[in-house]
Order: structure tokens, then sequence, then C-alpha cells
């Protein structure tokens, strides 16, 4: 890693591994109406956010995101090298761990806790596998600029996070408490 990364618009840039963070919202509606029952987004609904949540959010998600995005057009990657071939594999893992994500919620019914698939080793596999994808990308363009962003991304997410969880709570009742006692936030093997 350079400490002045590459600043330069080309086609084998990181835009390349960060396009599925942007277009994700159209993969799902693409996979929901393949194989499910076309309600994907009234599942997942709108946490309520109190006003710093909403703040850390949109800086998140609107501010941070955003901007990785468009870094990632100018970023270049370091293609034939180690830290490619380590981050293309954080990338492709995201992209899998993701869209098998989606495809296990599709089948849910509405009004009913995602419990099934990946979502009985991690509350949140879909925001774990946003996370790959990013630090995928820093690493395999070598950018620790990049990097840097995208953990302070991951920090600030983590408030959107536990707003969403609240929200659930509210919404699903015991039958969430009891998936949260059993299923780690992040990672892990569920608790019998």
């Amino acid at each position: 890693m350079s400490l002045i990364p590459a600043f330069e618009i080309g086609v084998w840039n990181a835009w390349i591994l960060t396009l599925y963070l942007p277009l994700h919202p159209l993969i799902m509606i693409l996979i929901d109406k393949l194989v499910g029952t076309g309600d994907i987004f009234k599942k997942m609904g709108a946490p309520a956010y109190n006003k710093t949540e909403r703040i850390i959010s949109v800086l998140s998600d609107f501010v941070l995101l955003l901007g990785l995005f468009i870094y990632s057009i100018f970023l270049p990657l370091q293609l034939g090298t180690a830290w490619f071939y380590v981050g293309l594999a954080f990338c492709v893992l995201g992209v899998v761990t993701w869209t098998i994500a989606i495809v296990n919620i599709v089948d849910i019914p509405l009004g009913e806790t995602w419990s099934k698939g990946l979502y009985r080793y991690s509350r949140h596999p879909m925001t774990l596998a946003g996370y790959l994808i990013l630090i995928g990308a820093g690493i395999a363009s070598a950018s620790w600029i990049f990097l840097l962003f995208s953990i302070v991304y991951i920090v600030l997410s983590a408030v959107p996070i536990l707003a969403e969880e609240r929200s659930c709570l509210e919404k699903l009742g015991t039958a969430y408490r009891e998936y949260m006692n059993r299923t780690p936030r992040w990672l892990g093997l569920p608790k019998s």
C-alpha cells in the first residue's frame, strides 16, 4: 500500500468490486420476482430512528457509502498482485453471502422473524456482506484511505443496526427477543 494511492478513472478500478452496493436494491427486486412473493421491501420495513440515529444513518449511508463508491471509480485495482487476489476473495465472499441472504428472506412470510439460512448464524448477514465487499475493495486496490473510510463506515453503521433491532423488537416482540438471544449480531454459531 502506498501512502498516496493512484487516482485515475479507468475500467479496471475498484468500482467493479463495489458495484453490488448501489445495485443491491435492484438485485433484491429481481431475486424476489424470480423466487419470492414480490414483497421483500414490505418485509424489511424502515426502522424508527431517533434524531441522532437518523443523522448517523444519513452520514454513514449517503455520505460515506456514496463517497466510497464515487472514490472507487477513480481507484485502480492492483491487478496481478497478492493485494488484488486477497481483496477479490473478500468481495466474492461478500457478494455470495449477500445474494444467499436475499434468497433466504424471499420465502419468509411477512411479519415473521428472519431466522432461516444465513440468518441462523448472523442477525445481519447482508450488512456483514457489505462490510466484506468494502474491505475487499480496499485491499484489492491497496488503498489505506479506502480501508480507513470503510472502517469508519462500519463503525458508524452499527448505530442504525441498533435502531433496526429495536424496531424489530417492537414489531415482532418475544419471537425476535428469542431470536436475538440465540443468534449473534454479526457472526457465530447459534445458541441452542
